[in-house]
């Protein structure tokens, strides 16, 4: 019988040490890569967007005075704005437009991007065109020109009442002035927004839409129940968009202002009350003040309609 053969033993070994971590040179050289492309970025936002605010809330910590020159006031100009029936005046009429201006231009890009998806519409790229064609236009010469249609002797708005024998269009008086406005900026913005909103449609797959098909659904229920919650996270930017672009509300009335002076006043919307004070009424700390005020209540109402927006989309 042969023996057994020996046993085999693994020989003893040290325990492994844990392996340290040292940035390799190639990881080093990406994140100095990365910081350089990040540092005009930073250094652009620094000046265009930093230093700006941080010089407005440091002039409206200061009041202008006619005897004293510049003087310290703190939180003095902030207490005047709040109780400041010009400024108040114009926020309130800024607010009432964008309750009515921004639904009904919202509601006619959505009705124009669902047309333009659906594929049924004839000529879709000349009307896509078309329709986004008006914001390529600056805001001034827009102004100007739907200024010069509103004239009752050589606009568009006097060859219809003359056709119709009275008055059928009179936008500028003191209750259609308003919109008025309203429908230059719509007609500004619709392609915009229908831009936005046509974009998100297009990411939808069309197995989906073929899916729906099989299943029995109409148009309109593909568009209740598919295109529609598509497009909401879109909506939500398009809404908030718009809520900044009326709270800026300056070009079309100032433009305005110089065919009817009498309806339009310098307070008539805070960009155009900031302005009056700062260029004609050497009142700069106060106008950084009204417009550090008017930021608040944007950024404010803003984020809430996002907040919201954002809870109805998950």
């Amino acid at each position: 019988m042969s023996a057994a053969p020996p046993s085999i033993r693994p020989a003893a070994t040290e325990p492994l040490a844990p392996a340290r971590h040292r940035p390799s040179r190639l990881t080093a050289r990406v994140s100095r890569a990365g910081a350089g492309f990040v540092m005009p970025f930073l250094i652009a936002f620094a000046l265009v967007f930093v230093a700006p605010l941080a010089y407005s809330l440091y002039l409206s910590l200061f009041r202008n005075r006619l005897v004293g020159g510049t003087q310290f006031v703190g939180l003095s100009n902030y207490a005047d704005v709040f109780v400041d029936p010009k400024f108040w005046d114009g926020a309130l009429r800024v607010m009432l437009f964008l309750a009515v201006q921004v639904p009904i231009m919202l509601a006619i890009a959505l009705v124009a991007a669902l047309a333009i998806d659906s594929g049924r519409l004839h000529g879709h790229r000349f009307f896509r065109i078309g329709l986004f064609l008006p914001y390529a236009v600056p805001g001034v010469v827009a102004a100007m020109m739907w200024g010069f249609m509103y004239s009752d002797r050589v606009g568009l708005t006097g060859s219809l009442n003359d056709l119709a024998g009275f008055e059928l269009l009179v936008p500028y008086t003191k209750q259609w002035l308003l919109v008025s406005i309203g429908n230059i900026v719509t007609w500004e913005f619709v392609g915009y927004n229908m831009l936005i909103l046509y974009s998100a449609l297009k990411t939808v797959p069309t197995e989906t839409y073929e899916a729906a098909a099989i299943d029995g659904a109409g148009q309109f229920r593909i568009v209740r129940h598919i295109k529609i919650p598509a497009v909401r996270g879109a909506l939500v930017i398009a809404t908030v968009f718009s809520i900044i672009g009326s709270f800026q509300l300056f070009n079309e009335p100032q433009i305005l202002k110089g065919l009817v002076p009498n309806l339009i006043s310098t307070s008539y919307t805070p960009n155009i009350y900031a302005y009056t004070l700062s260029f004609q009424g050497n009142q700069v700390s106060y106008a950084a003040t009204v417009a550090i005020v008017m930021g608040v209540i944007t950024a404010v109402i803003a984020y809430i309609v996002q907040l919201r927006g954002m809870r109805r989309d998950s």
